[in-house]
């Protein structure tokens, strides 16, 4: 288990120190701000929409290794899904991260599922999550 521990650990440092789709994303068609008031974290986050498919999807912003590793590996996880799909997962991850579900997760985001033992880093891991839930509901208003 110690050696699970590890890799979990080394795969959150290098998204943290090397985000996945960490940029504006120009032409978006979607877009939602995440803030953690309690910690800090802050997070932008940028659809764009092809129908009900997610094209492209970008963040910007700042927080701990745990948020911002989530941010990047969230935008890997929904770019080229649905929107229904990407509301499904983003369920079936908050469940799991929360503490309160039992099945699996996409095997990249399994990282994540001990966060459950550290209560008060569920909103770190969660944040980008919601800002991109977020921005799928106001899909169709003005994008700065």
């Amino acid at each position: 288990m110690k050696e699970l521990d590890e890799l979990y650990q080394s795969v959150i440092l290098d998204h943290n120190r090397s985000p996945r789709n960490f940029h504006r994303l120009e032409g978006a068609t979607a877009h939602a701000e995440g803030r953690n008031p309690l910690c800090g974290d802050q997070f932008e986050i940028w659809l764009k929409l092809d129908g009900e498919l997610i094209a492209d999807v970008a963040f910007l912003g700042q927080g701990c290794a745990i948020s911002k590793a989530s941010a990047s590996m969230m935008t890997q996880a929904i770019k080229g899904k649905t929107v229904a799909e990407a509301r499904a997962l983003f369920e079936q991850f908050h469940q799991v991260v929360a503490g309160a579900g039992e099945e699996k997760l996409p095997a990249k985001l399994e990282v994540f599922r001990g966060v459950s033992a550290f209560p008060i880093r569920v909103k770190c891991a969660t944040l980008s999550w919601h800002a991109m839930k977020q921005a799928l509901e106001k899909r169709n208003h003005a994008v700065p």
